[in-house]
């Protein structure tokens, strides 16, 4: 039984990067994007790789499902010298402005 996380980045706003379970070419079961509680199929069923990107979970899947991936988190320094985490994927940033209003300026970078 293998572990993976998918990477890819898609043209769409959306999220649709979930964890799968897999056993071999066959998808036994995956969990959503943003949820900790797995989805079994009946039966398994074959998955496609090509054109995707996966991250092969190491440890326990359930441990750390759903943690942002080191390649969507970026450090910014705001104009007072704090520092702050700004997720590329999400566009969510750490800041006093992004928690008040949910927007700032480092996601506004981004678009």
């Amino acid at each position: 039984m293998q572990a993976v996380r998918e990477i890819t980045k898609w043209d769409t706003d959306t999220n649709c990067n979930h964890t799968y379970l897999l056993d071999g070419d066959k998808m036994v079961a995956y969990i959503k994007f943003g949820d900790t509680v797995p989805f079994y199929f009946k039966s398994p069923i074959r998955i496609d790789k090509r054109g995707r990107k996966f991250l092969d979970l190491v440890a326990n899947p359930f441990d750390i499902i759903n943690t942002p991936v080191e390649t969507f988190i970026i450090k910014v320094q705001g104009s007072k010298g704090e520092t702050y985490t700004v997720n590329t994927e999400e566009r969510t940033c750490t800041c006093p402005g992004f928690t008040f209003r949910g927007a700032c300026k480092h996601t506004k970078d981004l678009e």
